[in-house]
């Protein structure tokens, strides 16, 4: 059987299926145009993108720069040296381990205010209900031996409140001075918590506990108190309490007048407080800087956290992983 011979002028589908065939495409002016802008605009894309990255890498490191820089000038300012004046230093709120008033943040402000050859007397102001005795022991303690160490007066001015663990170490200071409507003493010591047994009973819930040792469940809330574990308890807090009073008669001597009430827990306002001897005289901050220690500039020494560390708590995650996401990203993509 013959192939008749391929007709020239026959319409072109039947070589199309051909040209496929080879695998060569041919696009249209139109078609090459289309993905010409379609390359043009992914590259500047791309561009605007490695801009942006660039441009954020450099914010956290700029950022990062400058609170360091407000970290470390605004402490070496506090640190310069100066002229005769009142040292400061601040026991705020609760005194515990962690907290602001604690024996870790006022015992370096305590050494460099007694340091100071410019401070002529320290000032220790309070506005505290106490907290930890291990912590006011310790600055209690810090204050004594840096007086003796220094030779200069201290001076204690209550605010608000010098109550408990705060008394216990305003008593290391020379004289205390209060507002008449200050609340001072609380000379106690407490250990409080929750029993749980018969709301577990009413719920059916037993308790597990395991332990090597007699006392290793020592006052476990969802147990009842043995006697004997109540009576080791009480021991304890005795204990701590008669150091207390003994720190209290030790730093007011024969100033304080004692009465079976004086180390039962009670507080007292400042008026109260002048009369059983507890304190020295009615007096502010201003009064004693300038009355007492005679020097009426005031310096406070207290640690405070300045705005690049607060900046940095609020936002230490963000910033830290920021940048250590622009450190790590420097080089490959920096082009």
């Amino acid at each position: 059987m013959t192939t008749p011979p391929e007709d020239p002028d026959r319409p072109g589908e039947d070589r199309e299926p051909r040209a496929a065939a080879s695998g060569t495409v041919a696009l249209s002016a139109a078609d090459a145009g289309l993905l010409a802008g379609i390359a043009r605009d992914y590259l500047a894309e791309r561009r605007r993108e490695r801009r942006w990255r660039l441009f954020m890498r450099l914010s956290w490191l700029v950022l990062a720069a400058v609170l360091v820089y407000m970290l470390f000038s605004q402490r070496s300012a506090s640190t310069a040296p100066s002229g005769p004046h009142t040292a400061l230093v601040e026991v705020r709120g609760e005194i515990a381990a962690e907290a602001e008033a604690s024996a870790e943040n006022l015992m370096p402000a305590l050494r460099s205010a007694f340091e100071d050859p410019g401070a002529q007397a320290v000032v220790l102001r309070f506005n505290s209900p106490g907290g930890s005795p291990v912590q006011a022991g310790i600055i209690n303690d810090e204050i004594r031996r840096l007086k003796a160490l220094h030779g200069k007066r201290v001076y204690a001015v209550v605010e608000e409140v010098c109550a408990s663990g705060a008394y216990y170490i305003a008593v290391a200071a020379d004289e205390i001075y209060v507002n008449k409507a200050s609340i001072v003493g609380s000379i106690g010591v407490l250990m409080d918590g929750f029993g749980f047994t018969g709301l577990m009973d009413k719920l059916g819930v037993e308790r597990r506990l395991l332990t090597a040792g007699e006392h290793k469940g020592f006052l476990d809330p969802f147990q009842p108190m043995p006697p004997t574990e109540k009576a080791l308890a009480q021991t304890m807090l005795n204990q701590i309490h008669q150091q207390f009073i003994d720190v209290v008669k030790q730093g007011r001597g024969e100033r304080l007048k004692e009465t079976p009430e004086t180390f039962s827990g009670l507080f007292w306002n400042g008026q109260q407080a002048v009369d059983m001897g507890l304190v020295d005289k009615y007096g502010t901050l201003d009064f004693v800087a300038r009355e007492v220690v005679k020097a009426e500039e005031v310096i406070d020494y207290t640690p405070r956290e300045n705005v690049a560390e607060r900046l940095a708590k609020r936002f230490g995650a963000s910033i830290g992983a920021g940048a250590v996401q622009a450190l790590r990203s420097l080089g490959p993509d920096w082009r």
